[in-house]
């Protein structure tokens, strides 16, 4: 008895406290801040949390030292959900006794982020169960304030591992237009930049929630986060089943910063409960863990189904609704009790053992240990694990997928570890497995077939086969025969440019891409040059023959003999310039997508073709060289056509003509196709070639090239003959002009100076007959003045002139005879006497001239 007076009585002189009871417990006082009749408003949900607090506080009782030794006196303070209320009854309560080192509670997330900067000024701590938004992590402005309801960070960072595991990179945000929801939709927006992944669109909303989500399915997003109240889920789902965004090709991830389960009590016009159902199969939604999955007690002595149980049965005693944060207003109460007993319990410490027990603590060293206090507080509560790190409680999030009905448990996620763990038997999606982010896009490429380019290679070998063996029977026989260049050589120059085009085919076929990229670009360069110079110089030999012909109808010979030379030159300069210039590169042109909807497929095609920076210029450079000289060419050959009658040379110069526009539209229009590119430009060019090999060709093995080297020469020959008889023609005509023009001359000059009486008219009135002699006439040096040239001895008389028109004429008419044969012409009034008129001196008439 003795011994436990003594043990009081140093008690007494050491805390200076009196003497107590050992049952009594030392009061701790704590600010509750809740808004006003949220405790004992019956009908209010906050009334479910007051019931949770007392089973703590019942609880605590239980407890053992030093925990027991304390009892948690809350003292309630009314906030009313209004900031400048709830700074002014806290001051008030600061002011008065007791001196409060905690403030519990904070339901009001505008009020709680005032208080919380305000607290390291007034020395208090606060400790909330209250949702926690992202911007009150920051512990610069918030270092005061603890919360066990984890951070709505936490929500997001869930969403990004959930979107990581399944490798959706392209999302689309929908989210309610509120503050809080607004901040976490901005945190998830910063948590999704840094992981790269795509944001395609992010909408808001208020009233109307399909016009959102009408923009995201317009945007082809697949994967759906949402941020949105419980109240919003069944408008949400409606609008979702309307604009048929669910099943296999949609999925709907919710993050929820609640703890309750999927609601869909309110009624949607348009949408029955089995329309949102439907709409909701499938969807993942995340949210806090409110009860721990431990069966083991806790701090408290209690399983979390323990005290879910017992809870249950308090409400229903006192017919209160239940409170999503029941279970965290209970551990929040053991953090409370377990930092202030910490607090308590280093002071009694201090004043019992520390050299410094008789110098009081400050409110700021109280406040600092207390602090330590909670960061190092750990416990398992009926939540789970209970402790803080940077200031955020660690816990569990949930990942509930709805299925059929109801929702079930298919993983978590720990915000301690940052590991998310998934049970895979137990995720059920509505299509065969997790739907895809986007449409898939199956990229093909464009490649000419093997079955493709061995038909049209076929057709080029035979080509360049029987081009061969045309070049062998030219090689034979121009050592049986001697040929002229212009027939020898000629005919191997065209059979090289057909060899050539035939060859570019055969490059034109094969796949770059395997080959290297050296390879595939100097592949585009020898097909450019195989094609150009082989239309080249097989055009110009057709030009040049054309040309010969023309000009063996022609009076003017022209040199034709140096047109491929400057064709030749001007090609292989053009061809120089641009390979030097801006060479050939191999490029990818992106087709148009294809659409398989069948297998929720876009199919992007692209195709490689030979490419350049100014190709349209160059291509415009080389056929501006080529279409002079083929329209030259087909003017000349319209020019020396036989109508009713085929030529082969003009119907060639034509022919190809007109395969090669052919063949350039084709080869530009089908550049993006590279399978039809080659089938069109390939039979085109191959068509070409047989067509001038079969009809230029052709005759000699049929006809031997003996006999037809002499039709060819006959046939040029008379074309030739044939143009100069119509040329004949034209200048006999001429002749006739001018000769009957020289006889009018004759007669008006002979008219006034005929002075002779070598003609009159007889007595009835007629012409009388002149004779003159044909004597020679020899002019003497001396004239005399009674001379004229005129009279019948002159050298420009009637009569000398026309004795020399009667000889001269018929020689000149001999020589411009026309081919057919003599035709009579003006020459012969030179051989009759009635033509010659002479002039009547008594009537300027012109008389008959007889001659003797």
């Amino acid at each position: 008895m003795m011994e436990a007076l003594r043990l009081l009585l140093v008690c007494w002189l050491l805390f200076g406290l009196e003497p107590v009871p050992a049952q009594v417990r030392q009061p701790l006082p704590v600010l509750w801040m809740m808004p006003a009749g949220s405790v004992s408003g019956g009908g209010n949900l906050q009334a479910g949390v007051a019931t949770a607090v007392r089973l703590a506080l019942e609880d605590l009782k239980k407890q053992a030292a030093p925990l027991g030794d304390y009892e948690i006196q809350f003292h309630e303070l009314d906030s009313q959900c209004d900031s400048a209320e709830s700074i002014k009854a806290l001051f008030d309560a600061m002011w008065v006794e007791p001196n409060y080192l905690l403030l519990f509670g904070g339901v009001c997330p505008s009020v709680t982020a005032l208080i919380a900067r305000s607290l390291p000024a007034l020395n208090l701590l606060q400790v909330s169960f209250s949702d926690s938004s992202p911007s009150l992590s920051n512990r610069k402005w918030y270092g005061n304030l603890f919360s066990t309801v984890p951070s709505d960070r936490v929500l997001n960072q869930a969403t990004v591992k959930l979107l990581q595991r399944f490798k959706w990179t392209r999302v689309g945000v929908i989210s309610q237009e509120q503050p809080r929801l607004s901040e976490v939709k901005k945190d998830l927006s910063r948590q999704l930049l840094k992981a790269d992944i795509q944001v395609v669109s992010s909408e808001s909303f208020s009233d109307n929630v399909c016009s959102s989500l009408k923009r995201l399915k317009e945007r082809d997003v697949r994967v759906i986060i949402g941020h949105f109240e419980e109240e919003s889920v069944s408008e949400v789902l409606c609008c979702a089943y309307r604009l048929n965004m669910f099943g296999a090709r949609y999925q709907w991830l919710v993050v929820d910063g609640g703890t309750s389960g999927w609601r869909f009590e309110k009624q949607v016009p348009g949408c029955t409960a089995n329309s949102l159902l439907m709409a909701a199969d499938g969807s993942i939604k995340m949210q806090m863990r409110r009860l721990g999955n431990t069966k083991t007690p806790g701090i408290s002595g209690r399983t979390p189904q323990d005290y879910q149980d017992s809870y249950v049965r308090r409400l229903t005693q006192e017919g209160s609704k239940v409170s999503p944060l029941h279970s965290f207003a209970y551990d929040a109460v053991w953090v409370t009790a377990k930092a202030l007993t910490q607090v308590m319990e280093a002071v009694k410490h201090r004043e019992k053992y520390s050299s410094r027990r008789n110098v009081s603590l400050s409110g700021e060293e109280v406040q600092k240990t207390l602090l330590e206090a909670v960061k190092q507080t750990q416990f398992e509560g009926v939540t789970g694990s209970v402790f803080f790190r940077n200031g955020e409680r660690m816990a569990a999030i949930d990942l509930i997928q709805f299925q059929g009905s109801s929702g079930v448990s298919v993983g978590d996620f720990s915000t301690s570890t940052q590991q998310l763990r998934l049970v895979n038997h137990l995720l059920k999606f509505p299509g065969p497995g997790p739907t895809r982010d986007r449409t898939l896009v199956v990229v093909q490429r464009q490649h000419v077939s093997f079955l493709l380019y061995g038909i049209i290679s076929s057709a080029a070998a035979g080509t360049i086969f029987i081009t061969l063996a045309l070049l062998f029977f030219t090689a034979i026989c121009r050592k049986h025969r001697p040929l002229t260049l212009s027939d020898g050589s000629e005919d191997e120059l065209l059979l090289l440019g057909v060899l050539m085009s035939s060859s570019s085919i055969l490059v034109s076929g094969l796949d770059g891409a395997t080959w290297s990229l050296w390879t595939s670009e100097l592949l585009c360069s020898v097909r450019l040059w195989t094609v150009s110079l082989g239309h080249t110089v097989g055009f110009s030999v057709l030009f040049i023959r054309t040309w010969r012909l023309h000009s063996l109808c022609s009076v003017r010979h022209k040199p034709a003999g140096r047109v491929l030379l400057l064709l030749l030159l001007l090609d292989v300069s053009l061809l120089s310039t641009w390979q030097t210039v801006d060479p050939l590169r191999r490029v990818e042109l992106q087709l148009r997508p294809q659409s398989v909807p069948a297998q929720d497929e876009l199919v992007q095609m692209f195709s490689e073709s030979c490419s350049s920076s100014n190709m349209q210029l160059w291509i415009a450079a080389v056929c501006g060289s080529k279409a002079p000289t083929m329209a030259l060419g087909c003017l000349l050959a319209w020019s020396v056509r036989s109508p009713g009658r085929p030529q082969p040379l003009t119907q060639c110069v034509v022919a190809v003509t007109t395969f090669s526009v052919s063949g350039l539209l084709a080869s530009l229009l089908t550049a993006h196709n590279p399978p039809l590119q080659l089938g069109v430009s390939g039979v085109l060019v191959l068509c070409c070639n047989l067509f001038v090999l079969g009809w230029l060709f052709g005759p000699k093995f049929l006809y031997g090239d003996d006999e037809l080297g002499d039709k060819e020469e006959e046939e040029v020959r008379g074309r030739s003959l044939s143009g100069l008889n119509l040329q004949l023609w034209s200048h006999n005509a001429q002749l006739d002009s001018d000769i009957e023009t020289l006889r009018l001359q004759l007669c008006e000059a002979t008219q006034p100076k005929l002075q002779r009486g070598t003609r009159g008219r007889d007595s009835a009135g007629g012409l009388r007959s002149v004779t003159w002699s044909h004597a020679a006439q020899v002019f003497s040096e001396e004239r005399s003045p009674a001379w004229d040239p005129l009279s019948p001895d002159g050298i420009n008389s009637p009569e000398h002139v026309r004795r020399r028109l009667s000889v001269q004429l018929p020689i000149l008419h001999h020589s411009y005879l026309p081919a057919g044969g003599v035709r009579a012409s003006s020459s012969r009034m030179f051989w009759d006497d009635s033509y010659f008129l002479f002039p009547d001196q008594s009537d300027g008439g012109c008389d008959h001239v007889t001659e003797e």
